[in-house]
């Protein structure tokens, strides 16, 4: 039977001391048992998933994490995003990450219109398409406030890939018109922006939104554009095959580009009520068929960017609990087993925004060396004093080394 290689991916886990936490992070104060069990049989380290001059956001980490260097394949956010979505962008088309947002005058209030359903996004955007889609821009629908603007004019292509756009939730509660685009197309991004404005605020699910006191999502945002990227396959670089378990679709799109089957599990929402034991699951079936499983869960990192500390910690805990702890219950069943926990980059609860600041993880299973920590926390990770620099090197040593000292 070949070995099985599991990759736990806990988005936005990693944090920096908290003063209400007397210095500790969520993590650290999170119970986990089942991760403890890993630190203590496996090994703990640092890694670095965001390079050097790269910004710390979840497309760079999870590239990172799947074993591709952001420095040679990273093509945006919105490319991936697209591939996920059937999208397939031809030459000169640039694809841009599309929010809905809630605005309130000059201040953005809230970077997801509420945690707006799947359902009221996507009757939103087909709105926008009708109203501002052109043969040169067109909108297409993805999950709850995540969606997606394709431009389709190649003259204007080079510009619109050379102005810097901010993500949204890295500007909660902060002034809109300090955060514009900016660069050779910001005018045109922002013309488009402030025009989304009475378009989807005159519709009747914001008013009905409005009258339910729910925010309402009465703008689009921008960002992390991209082309078309050339990512090799998992089988043509190692020979195996996989699946990948996400309610996110830059993960699942990641996985796609990859060659990695894309499993839904009814009930995975990308938020604190996501079904964690229901990934699990998949992921133990998927194992049944492929060597490889990339398990992707959301929640911690939206409990950063909300700067709720008490989510954030419970969201470690389920992760652990129903995600790690039901793995662990059945790796007996699966032989030969190696399994990676880590975030793909830090998620501040207090400054509510990312880090690029290096991730504890930790590697357990077939022929890796016991590192003998009982806790695993940013504190233990840096105290092993395994520091990896390129975190897009540690997956192709899982799958093909073996053994790990």
């Amino acid at each position: 039977m070949k070995m099985k290689t599991i990759a736990l991916v806990c988005d936005g886990m990693a944090d920096e001391p908290v003063q209400q936490l007397e210095g500790k992070t969520p993590l650290e104060v999170a119970k986990t048992p089942n991760m403890n069990r890993l630190a203590k049989e496996g090994k703990v380290g640092l890694a670095r998933t965001i390079p050097p001059g790269y910004v710390p956001a979840s497309d760079v980490g999870n590239l990172s994490i799947f074993g591709y260097d952001p420095k040679v394949y990273y093509c945006g956010r919105g490319p991936l995003e697209a591939a996920n979505l059937g999208i397939d962008l031809k030459e000169g088309e640039v694809a841009f990450r599309c929010n809905l947002v809630t605005v309130d005058g000059d201040r953005l209030v809230d970077y997801s219109a509420g945690q707006i359903s799947s359902d009221e996004g996507r009757t939103l955007i087909r709105h926008l398409t009708e109203k501002l889609g052109n043969g040169k821009l067109r909108f297409h629908p993805g999950n709850r406030y995540r969606h997606l603007a394709i431009f389709q004019d190649s003259d204007a292509a080079e510009s619109l890939l050379k102005t810097t756009c901010v993500p949204p939730h890295d500007i909660t509660s902060w002034k809109v018109s300090e955060h514009w685009p900016k660069g050779p197309a910001a005018r045109k991004l922002q013309e488009l922006m402030e025009a989304s404005k009475s378009i989807l605020m005159d519709h009747e699910i914001n008013q009905v939104r409005l009258d339910l006191k729910e925010n309402p999502a009465n703008m689009i945002w921008f960002w992390g554009q991209g082309t078309r990227p050339k990512i090799p396959t998992f089988w043509e670089r190692w020979g195996v095959t996989g699946s990948v378990i996400s309610a996110v679709d830059l993960v699942k799109g990641t996985g796609r580009l990859a060659g990695l089957e894309v499993i839904e599990v009814p009930g995975a929402t990308g938020y604190y009520d996501t079904d964690y034991a229901g990934k699990a699951k998949a992921a133990l079936k998927s194992l049944k068929k492929h060597p490889f499983v990339y398990l992707h869960v959301e929640a911690a990192d939206e409990a950063g960017h909300n700067g709720d500390l008490r989510q954030k910690i419970a969201a470690i805990e389920n992760f652990d609990r129903l995600v790690v702890g039901t793995i662990l219950e059945k790796v007996e069943s699966l032989g030969e087993v190696r399994i990676i926990v880590i975030p793909d980059h830090p998620t501040l609860v207090e400054k509510r925004t990312h880090s690029a600041d290096p991730v504890p993880f930790v590697i357990w299973g077939h022929g890796i060396s016991a590192g003998g920590t009982d806790r695993f926390g940013e504190t233990s990770a840096k105290a092993s004093g395994w520091m990896v620099e390129k975190a897009h090197e540690i997956l192709p040593r899982l799958l093909t080394e073996e053994t790990i000292d």
